[in-house]
């Protein structure tokens, strides 16, 4: 009997001492669980932070860039002696006046209405300081109406380049009742019409607040303004979006203050039919087949858009030795099909007196600021 409880008594001892393992085993997974739990959180948690971080870093960098691009406008305008203000967009002065602007740095390009450096004009000075420069115009007429502006000037050794993030600019309208309209050198200009852009007729005003209006010369009429076709802006004239061919003739601009007209210079309008790009070369010779002791003429042709020069030069047999030759360039203004002006550029070679050295190839290139074309003629000599 006593045998028997030991042996109840050893058996019941080892399942408990199995059940406490199980559960110390169990315990233990659940807390490698949970362990693994916060690891996972932690993980997370900096991870979060680090991308939060990058974010705050990448928007920094980003809000520093959009501030680094930023313009910064440099230009102001003297109003009195210690007086300063940002100039506006526009400004509406009475000819007569004295203009002072400034522009901040130590190296700035100013930039002005054309006549007043190509006449080199006393009424303007440009003065250069430590930390600004200075342009005055005095006794500003209504010819000076036209944009003014300012950058700052970069280096780096000896090349130098336009800051464009630093700049200032302003136009200046100078009025004077007496010239509505902003001068020009030239009582007749021709303004060349293309069907593939908008062309400019260019009657400025100098009083923004005159009333203008388009005129054509033959028949007299008004010409319609209806701002998509053709619409006015003062800064610039008349603009005519899509010329057509009806467009051509002879226009002048009308303007009216208080009641008093004013009429402009008068614009011959061409329409041109001719695509913008290189040159559309030809080339023609007097003869292919030449004896010797003969002429020879070797023509070289460009059709073109009126107001764009054409360079040409030449390559010919005798060259490398010097053969002399005479090279005659010109240019005129064709009318084709009545309906259209085309700019008719030519180059001539000629060679008085044949010999064997100019027997060969002749080959001409053309060039306009859009490319260059080559064309080649081949002489031969008569058997």
């Amino acid at each position: 009997m006593k045998l028997w409880i030991v042996v109840l008594f050893i058996a019941f001892s080892e399942l408990v001492q199995k059940g406490d393992c199980h559960q110390a085993a169990f315990r233990g997974l659940q807390q490698n669980a949970k362990m693994k739990q916060n690891v996972a959180a932690n993980r997370n948690r900096a991870l979060g932070k680090k991308m939060n971080l990058q974010l705050a870093k990448t928007g920094k960098e980003r809000g520093y860039l959009e501030k680094s691009l930023k313009i910064i406008f440099i230009m102001t305008q003297v109003m009195a002696k210690g007086q300063f203000r940002k100039p506006r967009e526009t400004l509406t002065l009475t000819a007569g006046k004295t203009v002072e602007l400034r522009c901040k740095g130590s190296n700035i390009g100013w930039s002005y209405p054309a006549h007043l450096n190509d006449f080199k004009d006393p009424r303007l000075s440009i003065k250069h300081q430590e930390k600004y420069s200075q342009l005055m115009l005095s006794n500003a007429t209504a010819a000076d109406t036209g944009e003014y502006s300012c950058w700052a000037i970069v280096c780096d050794g000896l090349e130098c380049s336009k800051d464009d993030l630093r700049m200032g600019k302003t136009y200046i309208f100078f009025t004077d009742p007496t010239e509505l309209f902003v001068p020009s050198a030239s009582y007749f200009e021709i303004v060349y019409l293309q069907a593939d852009k908008p062309s400019i007729i260019p009657c400025r005003l100098s009083t923004p607040s005159a009333k203008v209006t388009l005129h054509q010369d033959l028949p007299p009429q008004e010409v319609p303004v209806d701002g998509t076709y053709i619409s006015y802006v003062s800064k610039k004239g008349f603009i005519i979006h899509r010329p057509q061919p009806e467009h051509k003739g002879v226009v002048y601009c009308k303007a009216a203050l208080h009641g008093v007209p004013q009429i402009s210079n008068n614009y011959l309008l061409l329409y041109v039919e001719v695509p913008s790009g290189p040159p559309s070369t030809t080339i023609v010779t007097s003869s292919s087949k030449v004896s010797y002791g003969d002429e020879l003429n070797v023509t070289c042709k460009v059709l073109g858009e009126p107001d764009v020069q054409v360079m040409f030069t030449w390559k010919y047999p005798g060259q490398p030795d010097e053969r002399p030759v005479i090279i005659t360039d010109k240019w005129r203004l064709i009318n084709r099909d009545g309906s259209h002006t085309t700019r008719l550029s030519q180059s001539v070679l000629y060679i008085d007196d044949i010999e064997t050295i100019d027997i060969g190839d002749y080959i001409c290139s053309a060039q306009n600021p859009m490319g260059q074309t080559a064309v080649a003629t081949r002489v031969v000599a008569r058997d």
